[in-house]
This record gives structure tokens, sequence and C-alpha cells, in this order.
């Protein structure tokens, strides 16, 4: 038997009134998944690795396990091929990523600015880029490739050392076997310093660094003290500033999108403090400030450290200025008018 017409109409208008009542979070709640995937090269304790991790219990415990982070540290859901993680993201492989902007300047061509070799030259350099016009447009660039940055973060400028000798002038790499991460700015800037660069991933560095099939490895201080690369026979460390590798706190656009408005604001804003916090790490102990901690260190482990003067600086950046020149232009030559005229004010 069935309930009159309009008894019905009214059951329906109930139901109808109670789930416009059920609140705009719940309702998300129920769509929401179970995981979301966070990807980081390398590991902890290195502040790149630990400002991922980081992220993920802020965001997790924050919104009450609605939105579960999980890290997955060593690009392993990429095989451990950390420049493919901005290609996983976009095919949905990756939810989250804290990316090295090394690894993703092979897709992204204005990041490499970072990679110019010798522009930033010291800190003030690098926020003055990070927070200022040019930042804002390198997150431009990346929301429309379907990636949604939320936080600059820092892995630190990175230094060369080698098993060899101490590096003062370009002439001291002649010969030397590097090892790089990846894009073709570094193989064009060890070629024009008389080395021999080779390409590899992180994860296979060390044992490369252990037989000797390598000889020198650039990468920030605090990766060098943290895989204790002095046991791997790098014994010469020379700090010389010559590029930066930002990090990028990233959420898939799809993702993002999925979010409730609260949640959005939520995920950033505990990005913005997870960058902080990776930032202030980064820098620990290298004389940013008064803490020279991770510098006596170094002396501990026996690590001959050279500190190149600004005059050095600029017979090596003499060396490389044919491929800052070449690739400004591929980066864009106004981008690359702009970061310049930024970092000079910084200086100033």
């Amino acid at each position: 038997m069935t309930a009159p017409l309009s008894r019905r109409s009214a059951l329906l208008a109930a139901a109808g009134a109670a789930t416009l009542a059920i609140p705009q979070r719940v309702r998300a709640q129920q769509q929401y998944r179970p995981e979301y995937k966070l990807s980081v090269v390398g590991n902890r304790p290195i502040p790149l690795s630990e400002g991922a991790f980081q992220w993920a219990e802020m965001v997790t415990q924050r919104s009450g396990g609605r939105i579960n982070l999980k890290v997955y540290p060593g690009s392993q859901l990429v095989g451990g091929d950390q420049t493919r993680e901005l290609v996983a993201m976009r095919q949905g492989v990756v939810d989250f990523g804290v990316f090295s902007t090394i690894n993703i300047s092979p897709q992204i061509r204005e990041m490499n600015v970072f990679s110019l070799p010798f522009l930033l030259n010291d800190h003030k350099g690098f926020d003055a880029i990070i927070n200022g016009p040019v930042g804002e447009e390198l997150f431009r660039t990346l929301s429309s490739r379907d990636v949604v940055p939320v936080a600059w973060g820092e892995n630190g400028f990175r230094e060369i050392s080698n098993s060899r000798r101490a590096i003062r002038e370009p002439g001291d790499m002649r010969g030397m076997k590097i090892r790089f991460a990846a894009g073709a700015i570094f193989s064009e800037i060890f070629t024009a310093l008389g080395a021999n660069p080779v390409q590899m991933s992180f994860a296979d560095l060390q044992p490369a660094l252990s037989t000797g099939a390598v000889d020198g490895q650039e990468n920030p201080i605090n990766l060098y003290l943290a895989f204790r690369m002095d046991t791997l026979a790098q014994r010469h460390l020379t700090v010389w500033n010559y590029v930066a590798d930002a990090g990028v706190f990233t959420v898939a656009k799809s993702v993002m999108d999925s979010f409730a408005p609260a949640d959005r604001q939520l995920v950033q804003e505990c990005a913005r403090d997870a960058a902080r916090a990776q930032i202030a790490a980064s820098r620990k102990g290298i004389g940013v400030d008064a803490d020279r901690s991770s510098l006596e260190e170094l002396g501990r482990r026996g690590v001959t450290v050279t500190t190149l003067s600004d005059a050095e600086k600029q017979a090596f950046a003499r060396a490389t200025r044919p491929v800052y020149d070449k690739w400004a232009q591929t980066v864009g030559a106004d981008l690359v008018r702009r970061a310049e005229a930024a970092v000079r004010g910084a200086r100033a």
C-alpha cells in the first residue's frame, strides 16, 4: 500500500532538507581517501625529507585524521628516480610532494633559475627569489601543470666534495668524475670546469663513492653530514655556493580540488609551518648566523674544508659564464633579468 501523494512529497522534502543540513565538512570527509601518498627524495634526518614528514604529521593531526598523509621517502613511488616525481604526480601516482627544484627542472625549465652558476651566491639572494615576484611567477608556472604549489622550502646551497684534493680554482677539478643528480645544465657546468660529470640517482651515489666509481659529488652540507660522506672517502669539501636547491611543497590539483575549502587552507598552513622549520634546519650550523656547529663537526671528522672568497668564486663564475648565458635563454631572459635584479637588491 502506498502513502498518499501529499504525504510522500512531505517525506521527500524532509529528507532533502536533512541532506542539506549535513555539514559540508562531513560530506567532504565521506569522499576523502583512506590515505594520501607524499613523495620525497631521501629520508630523515636531512631537512628536505624532514620537512615532508613534518608536513604529513601536521596535516594528519590538525585534520583529526580526515586527511591521512603517508610519506614515501627515497622516491620509492617512482622506483628511486627522483626526476620522475612531478610526472608521477600529474599521472595520479603521487598526491603530495616535497620536490627539489633540481629534480623537477628537466620538466619545468624555469626552475633552472636556481641552478644558474653563481647567480644567488648567498641566502639573502635565495630569499629574494623565493619571497618575491620571481618566486610568485614560478608558482604560477607550476600551477599551469596541474600542480598546486603551497610553500617554498629549502634543501640548501650545494657544496662540492671529493676524494682527491682541495678545490680552490677551476684547474683543480680537471679530470675529476663528479656525480650530479639531474639536469643537463649540471653536466655543462662541470664540463666547463674540466671535470667529467656523471649523472646518477641519490640511491646509487653512496655505493659509487665507496667503490671510487666517482671521485666527488655536490650536495648541501647537512646532507653530507647526515650520510657521513667523510667515511666514503670524501675528505675534501669546498664551500662555494655555486647553486641553490629550493624545495617546493606541492599537491596534485585534482587532490586539492577534492578538499573542502577549510581543508585546503589547513593543508597550506601546515606546509608553510613545515617549510619554515625546513629552511631553519637546512641553514643550521653553516655560519648563516653565529651558529657554526656543522662546520665545526666537519673539522672534528677530519674533513679539509676550503671556503672560497668572493674573488675565488669569480674565477669559477668566469669559467662557467658561457653555460650561464646559454641557460638564461632556456629559463627565460626576462625572468633571469628580474632574478638578477632581486639578488642585487638583496646585497645592497
